[in-house]
């Protein structure tokens, strides 16, 4: 049985082939029944958040659109009319269970540039916190295809991977990955659980699997999602979706496939901190702040005693003591101009300089203490 009940933040993704019936119109009857599985989740105290397909396959039918191959221009149009219905049926789905919805459009610089990375975490936290249910999707009305994600799967990792999610569920047309095609071949053997994304493992996606998976994905991009999450300390299950309360389904044992992380979420997140990012500058503290830093606490720009390089918000600086030795490495909340008009004041008096305040100057979230 897959412990999903362990997990705080689930992401699930949820493909248009679920969502939207033959007819062109949103599946209610299955919408309805997810919605419980979503009620009951927030029910024990689990925050939701659904990375939903749909907006392009809805629009078609708004705009007559038939089902023809679309040129960009025209995917961009039916991305434009669908969205709102893509929105209607998630509210219509989730209202009965007392969950407000708010809609998320994200391309993929919104999740791999920092300052945007920030900024959208920042609101979907609120969102998840004030008890929503945020819907997330690509905002296909404005990319091209060269900066595109083009399918849900991966952008499902990333947002996983902003909110430091615990577990990302990908909702698919088969129940996990298989040493062949189930669907051609009846030796194909289930593969329950996977700790280690091996070459081999991605080969089977990449061949034998390649037709799971249904829209712009399938199962290698699937497996691809899955080791972005991965690395982020996210736990990937991929399950069948098209059957009532899939996620019911899956915590009552269900075939599954799970790809489990090799480190918590948090310990993921500050490990990236500490050594994936090159650093644009530096602040130095005075030893009141050193010594609070060392107790997990943010970092205050009272503590702040000057600021050193050209940096923006979301940059990675590395944090000095007195002495010039590094004792913390972190994501600025303000670039170094306002860093440098803030240094030494209390929280309380940044508004009144700056005319506005990102709190902390970097917030313990974004904190990764050095090794020494």
């Amino acid at each position: 049985m897959i412990e999903l009940a362990k997990a705080h933040r689930i992401v699930v993704k949820v493909g248009s082939a679920l969502l939207v019936g033959a007819d062109g119109m949103p599946d209610s009857a299955w919408l309805a029944a997810f919605s419980r599985d979503v009620a009951r989740l927030r029910a024990r105290g689990q925050q939701v958040l659904v990375v939903s397909s749909g907006a392009v396959a809805l629009g078609r039918l708004r705009l007559g659109l038939g089902k023809r191959a679309l040129t960009l221009p025209e995917k961009q149009a039916a991305a434009a009319a669908g969205q709102s219905a893509l929105m209607r049926a998630w509210e219509v789905a989730l209202e009965p269970h007392g969950a407000g919805v708010a809609q998320v459009l994200l391309t993929r610089d919104d999740t791999e540039t920092r300052r945007r990375w920030l900024n959208a975490r920042a609101t979907v936290d609120t969102l998840l916190n004030l008890g929503v249910v945020p819907v997330i999707n690509e905002n296909d009305t404005v990319v091209t295809e060269e900066i595109r994600y083009g399918d849900n799967d991966r952008l499902a990792a990333r947002v996983a991977q902003m909110i430091g999610a615990d577990s990302l569920i990908l909702l698919s047309d088969i129940d996990g990955l298989y040493t062949a095609d189930p669907r051609t071949n009846p030796d194909a053997l289930h593969i329950p659980q996977i700790d280690q994304l091996t070459p081999e493992i991605e080969a089977m996606a990449g061949g034998a699997n390649v037709g799971a998976g249904v829209g712009t994905g399938g199962m290698a991009t699937k497996i691809l999602a899955a080791r972005i999450a991965q690395q982020a300390g996210c736990a990937t299950i991929i399950t069948l979706g098209r059957r009532p309360s899939p996620l019911g389904a899956l915590e009552a044992g269900e075939t599954a496939t799970v790809i489990t992380p090799a480190l918590s979420a948090k310990a993921a997140y500050k490990a990236w901190i500490a050594g994936s990012l090159d650093p644009a500058g530096h602040v130095v503290v005075d030893p009141g702040a050193a010594q609070a830093l060392l107790t997990g606490k943010s970092l205050l720009s009272a503590g702040v005693l000057t600021v050193g390089g050209r940096f923006g918000k979301g940059d990675a600086v590395t944090v000095l003591d007195q002495t010039g030795r590094e004792i913390a490495r972190g994501l600025a909340r303000y670039d170094s101009g306002d860093a440098e008009r803030i240094c030494g004041l209390k929280s309380g008096a940044i508004e009144a300089v700056l005319g506005f305040t990102e709190g902390p100057m970097i917030h313990a979230d974004d904190l990764a203490m050095a090794a020494n």
